[in-house]
């Protein structure tokens, strides 16, 4: 089984800033925009393909290694069999809010939310994944930086977003003369004219900080980089992972440096005044 160690470690290897114009060349024209071989590069670092250039073979790799490739109109993106969840997310500039749509943020994905699909629900046999939210900061179809930070490091419980949720709806529902039925979504109104045919979709629209105002009292973003990888891991998740995956990635340490991973205390996302202790990984290119 793959995970985020491995992943980075297979980065650090084969960094490919250039985005848009490897996958071009490598895909058959499958790959038009950035966001495309974004995600494409994120499926590659963790299934360790970025060399192959056989599909058949790439996709049977895929296929091994997730047991969740995603759908256009749910989320995650990518289930790692028996292992994490990961939401890819590109912006175009560095300090861009995060856009979640319909999907507030998760501190960690459960089996039984509404708002992913039943594909989703029984690719394999689970009830809650830890949830990697992989954002890629792109501009003139390079990758510049790229935040891999685990939910739990940046969203608060969910208890927290579906109180809003609920009491939004159940608001509405108050209204005098509302005919209203509960959806995936906050809720929708019906028989809003006299002819009863007009209906009304009340939907949430999520956002997140951009982690680099988060983490701002991290001060881990260096402008001078050509492009940069920061990593955000509770120490508990971190020492979690198999002995190799983590001496394969602090070997690369010595040998460059410009990756450095260390302990910093980082602010619980359910309590600002509690600490976490958490790795940080940190890589640059100049």
């Amino acid at each position: 089984m793959t995970d985020i160690l491995q992943a980075i470690a297979t980065l650090v290897n084969r960094p490919i800033p250039n985005l848009l114009d490897y996958y071009r060349s490598k895909s058959q024209n499958r790959i038009n925009a950035v966001g495309d071989a974004l995600e494409e590069y994120i499926k590659d670092i963790f299934a360790d393909t970025i060399d192959e250039t056989n599909l058949d073979l790439k996709n049977n790799k895929y296929n091994q290694v997730f047991s969740w490739q995603g759908s256009q109109n749910n989320p995650p993106d990518l289930i790692i069999r028996n292992g994490d969840a990961l939401e890819v997310k590109k912006i175009g500039t560095i300090g861009s809010q995060i856009a979640l749509n319909s999907f507030f943020p998760k501190a960690k994905l459960f089996s039984n939310d509404l708002m992913i699909s039943s594909d989703c629900r029984n690719c394999e046999t689970w009830t809650a994944k830890d949830l990697v939210y992989a954002i890629g900061v792109t501009s003139h179809q390079k990758l510049n930086l790229l935040w891999l930070i685990y939910g739990d490091c940046y969203a608060a419980s969910q208890e927290y977003y579906t109180r809003i949720k609920n009491t939004i709806a159940t608001g509405i529902s108050a209204i005098d003369d509302v005919n209203f039925s509960q959806t995936k979504e906050l809720g929708r109104v019906n028989k809003v004219d006299p002819l009863e045919i007009t209906y009304l979709r009340i939907r949430g629209m999520w956002g997140i900080q951009n982690p680099l105002s988060a983490y701002n009292y991290l001060n881990l973003y260096d402008a001078n980089a050509t492009f940069q990888l920061i990593a955000i891991v509770k120490e508990t998740k971190y020492l979690s992972f198999p002995t190799v995956s983590r001496n394969t990635l602090e070997a690369l340490v010595s040998c460059d440096r410009e990756l450095i991973i260390n302990i910093q205390n980082i602010k619980s996302p359910d309590n600002p005044k509690q600490i976490i202790s958490a790795k940080i990984i940190n890589y640059k290119m100049r």
